[in-house]
């Protein structure tokens, strides 16, 4: 990679460091009862019983029975809590014994630990391990709430008007729009949440005071011409409004800094408020969601305290409420899980609006805030806020090789699966490599955050939410045994009203990031059977795969011969080779007691996205 910016370094020595301590919290809670520890291929299977009120697990592992106990870490980069069992533990040496033992995660942290449970990991034989999936095709239908696509994070809008060649000479206004318009059509996403709503390009504080919204005019209109909703990000500072205009974050030195007069800053987001409505009508951003700084808890996003958060958040709402009470407004936009809590204890003492709560967390599965939310609303009698995880993704890291890999694309599908009942939108952090914040893209492939790279190619994590996207009609019962399963082997499974068709999507991922090249004795071979066919029809199969050798256009690249930037034809190959190749796996047919075998190979990590069409 490039030498550092400026930025970049100042961000690494100030990313993680909290801004201030949490305030609150729910009191300590039990740890959890019933820990089961099994020996499988390459991995320790762990379940548990789960806790009344819980918003999360801490797995502790241990060499001795007696411990010292130590958080499990895989490696992601942030929270280390789980939402839910089962866990794989993967970071294990075959023929080797280890000890667990989970705590309770609340808001407060990490509680007791349960009591200890063992076991070892199993070499690979010749063969990969055993999975077998059941779907009952003529179970009733439930909802499968589309999380992925409410909401996509995206570099600032002003990229959109953005007039100087980008990275490997790219036109990025031209293909940041581009992207826009490929997950909107292929991913089906509604709104997009973009960092600097008050940056110098986009209002201009004039000398009387008054608040200039025409470089946000520009940038707006360009981005509601996409047909996509934005999601209002109230930051960062002008530097007029700020109490020290030289504390700053990113290359472009969005200022974070409290403001000197807390009242310009209602001031500056009323105004906002009127001026959008003045110029896209008050029915329009009466739809929008309004969402309090970003990150406050981090010292990088933030010069003062939680208390000084919840001031800024105070004054935003009632500003944006007075306005049009219609408008939902919410936070603490807040990093890696924290402040939840503290936010919601802080409007129900002071009664003020939270239509949402929003936080963000990377390299693992979003945790379940629905404690914390429904306890909000028993004691305010109020509606329970939604949870918008408006940041998540594989690894909170700049630069870093997972974003690129076949590793990410399991891993988005796990984290999706684990949301579904838990929240209302669990936003993919970004859309496109075309990206400043922490310097421009040195080269094609260089771990960076987008779904696409520079040139809009899709990564094997697009293709994981495009299959999410693909699932038809409604959700139907599938069940996961065998080793791994429902931790390492996960699965979804769709039919459509009319019966005509079914979708199985399997997935083999891990959450331990020590296996981003993948690892043999993970992979698994999988049975799937469908049950409550109609017996005697004949179904065509086809499939979908995203590994190492099908859907992943970094490994096309490195067939090419690699380098940094490609040529006019090595694009040509690129784009040819930019697909999701469909595999006809021939016409099976229902047995007497209308059921239907398939078995597929699984690698890790590894996605099969399996139809059954009838007729």
């Amino acid at each position: 990679m490039t030498e550092k910016s400026a930025a970049h370094a100042d961000w690494d020595s100030r990313i993680g460091k909290p801004s201030d301590a949490r305030l609150t919290g729910a009191g300590e809670l039990p740890p959890p009862g019933g820990l089961i520890a099994t020996s499988g291929t390459g991995l320790v299977l762990l379940d548990w019983e789960p806790v009344d009120g819980a918003i999360g697990y801490l797995v502790h592992r241990a060499e001795d029975p007696s411990g010292p106990f130590e958080p499990l870490d895989h490696l992601g980069g942030d929270v280390l809590a789980v939402p839910h069992p089962p866990y794989a533990d993967t970071l294990v040496d075959p023929g080797r014994d280890y000890h667990y033992a989970v705590a309770t995660w609340s808001d407060d942290g990490a509680g007791a630990l349960s009591d200890v449970a063992g076991a070892r990991a199993l070499s690979a034989g010749d063969e990969p391990a055993e999975v077998a999936v059941a779907v009952d095709a003529s179970a009733p239908t439930t909802e499968l709430p589309r999380v992925w696509n409410r909401m996509i994070g995206a570099e600032h809008f002003s990229l959109l008007v953005w007039d100087r060649p980008g990275p490997g000479g790219s036109d990025v206004a031209a293909e940041y729009a581009e992207a826009l318009g490929i997950v909107r059509d292929e991913l089906e996403v509604r709104t997009v949440r973009a960092h600097g709503t008050f940056l110098p390009e986009t209002v201009t504080v004039h000398a009387d005071g008054s608040f200039d919204f025409s470089g946000l005019d520009a940038v707006y209109d360009r981005f509601l011409a996409t047909g996509l909703k934005p999601v209002v990000e109230l930051s960062f500072m002008p530097k007029e409004l700020t109490a020290d205009p030289d504390y700053t974050v990113f290359d472009y030195k969005a200022q974070v800094s409290v403001p000197r007069d807390w009242e310009r800053w209602g001031e500056l987001c009323r105004a906002l408020t009127v001026h959008l409505q003045e110029r896209y009508g008050r029915d329009e951003v009466a739809g929008w969601e309004f969402e309090v700084w970003n990150e406050a808890n981090l010292e990088v996003f933030w010069n003062g305290t939680q208390e000084d958060y919840h001031r800024l958040y105070e004054i935003a709402v009632a500003a944006v409420k007075d306005i049009d009470e219609r408008i939902r407004v919410g936070g603490p936009s807040s990093a890696a899980a924290g402040w939840v809590g503290a936010l919601l204890e802080h409007c129900r003492k002071h009664d003020l609006p939270v239509d949402f709560v929003s936080t963000h967390t990377y390299g693992n599965a979003p945790l379940d805030f629905r404690p914390m939310t429904r306890a909000f609303a028993e004691a305010t009698g109020k509606p329970e806020p939604e949870i918008l995880w408006t940041e998540w993704g594989v690894t909170p890291t700049h630069f870093h090789p997972v974003s690129d890999s076949v590793f990410a694309a399991p891993f988005v599908l796990r984290g999706m699966k684990s949301a579904l009942s838990s929240t209302d939108c669990l936003a993919y952090w970004v859309a496109s490599d075309q990206f400043e914040e922490l310097g421009w893209a040195p080269r094609l492939f260089h771990g960076g955050f987008g779904l696409l790279t520079v040139g809009n190619l899709r990564k094997p994590r697009f293709w994981a939410l495009r299959l999410l996207t693909l699932l038809a009609g409604g959700r139907i019962p599938a069940q996961v045994t065998g080793d791994g399963a429902d931790a390492l082997v996960e699965c979804l499974a769709t039919r459509t009203e009319d019966s005509s068709s079914l979708d199985v999507l399997l997935w083999n991922g891990t959450l331990d990031q020590s296996k981003i090249a993948g690892a043999s004795a993970l992979d698994r071979r999988a049975t799937v059977t469908l049950t409550g066919l109609e017996p005697g029809t004949a179904h065509a199969v086809t499939s979908h795969r995203v590994d190492e050798q099908h859907a992943n256009i970094q490994a096309v690249w490195n067939e090419m011969g690699g380098g940094d930037w490609p040529d006019d034809e090595q694009w040509a190959a690129l784009r040819a080779a930019d697909r999701l190749p469909e595999e006809d796996l021939g016409t099976h047919t229902a047995d007497a007691d209308g059921r239907l075998t398939l078995t597929v190979e699984l690698p890790n990590p590894g996605i099969r996205h399996l139809r059954v069409t009838r007729g």
